[in-house]
């Protein structure tokens, strides 16, 4: 979400393919983190299709797709949502590095690469909590 809460991106979310593109970004992405030893204990089994759909909903909503996220789970409040994980540096790269294989299985324009991985880029910094 933008300063005033309007959706960033413009018509970003229709011009990379709308939800199946957002869609196969999440899933590929947590097909890295099933399988790293320190972001997979972040996810609980029972719940990992929930983080899956909330990850989806919540790019989707801020590239300018549906506000289902919003509408389900209030603002998004991400640093909040993130306190009760412990995410320190490695947790940051490691996120990254599975998100990086993602974004490349897509092959965007470089130009909406771009754009999309700055973000990620900078989200995943900001959620660092622990030195």
């Amino acid at each position: 979400m933008g300063a005033g809460g309007e959706a960033v991106g413009g018509n970003f979310w229709q011009q990379v393919g709308g939800r199946p593109t957002f869609e196969r970004l999440v899933r590929r992405f947590y097909e890295g983190v099933a399988t790293d030893e320190v972001l997979r204990p972040m996810y609980p089994e029972h719940d990992l299709e929930g983080a899956i759909q909330r990850l989806t909903g919540f790019l989707e909503q801020y590239w300018g797709g549906p506000t289902t996220y919003s509408e389900e789970r209030g603002h998004p409040r991400l640093r909040m949502r993130h306190l009760p994980f412990r995410v320190d540096a490695d947790a940051r790269d490691r996120w990254l590095a599975h998100m990086r294989v993602a974004v490349d299985d897509l092959h965007l324009a470089p130009a909406d690469e771009a754009m999309l991985w700055g973000y990620l880029e900078r989200a995943a910094i900001a959620m660092v909590n622990t030195p």
